[in-house]
């Protein structure tokens, strides 16, 4: 999921039949976000020792998700599809980044890839989790406070931009009256 650069995968090299496994969900291209519906390929030795240890530690995904998945990756045209959706996504992701970079405090940079900022917050002199809080209870918008992802997320908070352009510049909006 890249925005302006063309994604490379070193699978291309080996077509992981050598030494390249690949590990990777229908979350962020099919919007299947939650149903934690996944797949690995790789040489076939990795795979079997895979198998064997993933069926003595977790249950099976349900049919629908398995029959959502099928139907996925058999879509008649699945690229325009995913097509459209990136050009959703990269609407969404401007937008957001617009409205963030005009809250007084807030220096948001532009993702490359994925349907989350991570915009810093430091000149708001106030703490991650502080603003994450405030911002929910005050304002009615959720964000992870940068924390989460460890130490050095101190100073920044994560938003999701997996929703409309309306929702989007409601919550900019929201975000503004704190300040």
């Amino acid at each position: 999921m890249t925005y302006d650069e063309k994604f490379y995968s070193c699978s291309e090299l080996d077509e992981c039949k050598e030494r390249t496994v690949i590990i990777d969900g229908f979350s962020k291209a099919y919007s299947m976000t939650g149903w934690r519906l996944g797949y690995v390929i790789g040489p076939e030795k990795i795979i079997d020792r895979m198998c064997l240890l993933i069926s003595m530690t977790v249950s099976c995904v349900n049919a629908f998700t398995q029959k959502a998945g099928v139907a996925a990756l058999t879509m008649k045209e699945p690229q325009e599809e995913l097509k459209r959706n990136m050009k959703a996504f990269r609407k969404r992701r401007d937008a957001i980044v617009e409205g963030l970079n005009g809250v007084p405090g807030f220096t948001c940079l532009k993702p490359q890839g994925a349907f989350y900022v991570f915009p810093n917050i430091e000149r708001t002199g106030k703490k991650s989790k502080e603003l994450a809080d405030e911002l929910l209870e005050k304002n009615g918008v959720a964000c992870l406070p940068g924390t989460v992802f460890g130490n050095a997320g101190e100073g920044y908070l994560r938003f999701s931009y997996a929703t409309s352009i309306d929702t989007i510049n409601k919550a900019i909006e929201n975000i503004k009256e704190t300040f």
